[in-house]
C-alpha cells in the first residue's frame, strides 16, 4: 500500500493529570484566563472528568485538557515523560503584565528569562504541572475570550511547543523524523545543566506552536506518573488528511498504535515513541461545537455515552 502523507501542522492539545479538578479549573480559568471550552468525561473511564480549556473559540492548538484522578499521588519527575508545556503570548509589555499577574495571584515564577532566543516565564500550575509562557512574536490569528479576567491584548494566544525528556536521543529521533515527519532543526544547552542538550524538531515549518523540544538526560530516574504530570501530547493532522494512511505508515515502520479512535470532537491515533512518551495524532474537526455552542455548564457526552448520562452524572461530584 502506497502511503503519501502531508505534514502535521502543529500542537493540537496537551492533556495533564489533576488530583483536584476544582483547583485545576480555577487555575486555568481564573489565573491563566483561558475559556472553559467543554466539560466531558474520560471516555475510557467515565467516573472521571475531562475538562478542556482554550481560547475564545476553542480552536485546535489552544487546548489544555485535564484528567480528573481524585487523590492521585504527585508525579515523581524524571525521564521518559513530557516535562514542559508552553503557552504563547506576545511582546515585552505583555510579559511585564504576566509577571505582575502571577506575583499578585501568588503563583511562584522565575520572572522573564531567555530560552532558545525567546522570552519565557516558567511556573507550575496548582498541581505542579510545569508550564511556561513563551513569546511567539505576535504571529498568527487569535481568538480572545470576552469573559476572561485577562485583557484581550494580554491573553494567551494558544499552545506553544512541548518539551519531552528522554534518556536516549537516537530512538526518539527516528520516531519523530521517520514516523511523524518532523525535522531536526537545532540544539541549545539546557539552562540548569548546560552539559545536556535540548534538540528542537520542527513540525512542518516550525514556529512557537509547531516544535517538539527533546532534552536528552541519562542521569534521571524514570518518571512515576501522577498529579501534575502530562499524560500525552496531540499533534494536528491536516484537514482532509487520511487517518487510515497514518495508521498504515506507523504500522509499516513497526510502531504499534491504537488505530483510529473516534472522540466525537475529533478523531485520534495514539502511539508511544520508543522512550515511552505518548503521542496522539488528532484531526481539527469536527470541533467542540459539534453539538452546538460551547457551554461547559452542561456535561457534554459523545453519542455512544448519551444513553448512560444519568448513571455517569450520578457518579461525578459537581464542580
Amino acid at each position: 500500500m502506497a502511503v503519501t502523507l502531508q505534514h502535521l501542522t502543529g500542537i493540537h492539545h496537551v492533556s495533564s493529570v489533576s488530583a483536584n479538578i476544582k483547583r485545576s479549573r480555577d487555575f486555568y480559568t481564573r489565573v491563566l484566563g483561558l475559556r472553559p471550552v467543554i466539560k466531558t468525561v474520560n471516555q475510557d473511564d467515565t467516573h472521571m472528568y475531562h475538562l478542556f480549556f482554550g481560547d475564545g473559540a476553542g480552536t485546535p492548538g489552544s487546548d489544555m485538557t485535564v484528567f480528573d484522578i481524585p487523590h492521585a499521588v504527585k508525579e515523581l519527575r524524571g525521564n521518559n515523560a513530557i516535562s514542559l508545556t508552553s503557552f504563547r503570548i506576545s511582546g515585552e509589555v505583555t510579559f511585564e503584565y504576566w509577571v505582575h499577574r502571577l506575583n499578585e495571584l501568588g503563583v511562584a515564577n522565575l520572572g522573564v528569562a531567555m530560552r532558545d532566543g525567546r522570552r519565557v516565564i516558567d511556573f507550575d500550575d496548582f498541581e505542579g504541572t510545569q508550564l511556561s509562557l513563551i513569546d511567539d512574536g505576535g504571529t498568527g490569528e487569535t481568538f480572545p475570550w470576552s469573559e476572561s479576567p485577562v485583557p484581550a491584548e494580554h491573553q494567551i494566544r494558544g499552545l506553544g511547543y512541548i518539551t519531552i525528556t528522554v534518556p536516549d536521543k537516537d530512538a526518539t529521533h527516528q520516531f519523530l523524523t521517520l514516523a511523524l515527519g518532523l525535522s531536526w532543526h537545532h540544539e541549545y544547552p539546557l539552562a540548569e545543566a548546560p552539559e545536556f542538550g535540548v534538540h528542537v524538531y520542527n513540525i512542518n515549518k516550525g514556529g512557537a506552536n509547531a516544535e517538539v523540544h527533546v532534552i536528552v538526560r541519562g542521569d534521571l530516574p524514570r518518571t512515576r506518573y501522577g498529579a501534575g504530570g502530562v499524560h500525552h501530547v496531540a499533534l494536528r493532522v491536516p484537514k482532509g488528511q487520511s487517518m487510515e494512511e497514518w495508521v498504515a505508515k506507523l504500522a509499516l515502520l513497526g510502531f504499534h498504535n491504537s488505530g483510529i479512535v473516534d472522540r466525537h470532537y475529533f478523531k485520534s491515533i495514539y502511539v508511544r515513541e520508543p522512550n515511552h512518551v505518548l503521542f496522539e495524532l488528532a484531526t481539527d474537526g469536527p470541533g467542540f461545537d459539534v453539538d452546538g455552542p460551547l457551554d461547559d455548564s452542561r456535561l457534554s457526552l459523545p453519542p455512544f455515552l448519551e444513553s448512560k448520562r444519568a448513571e455517569i452524572e450520578a457518579s461525578l461530584e459537581p464542580i
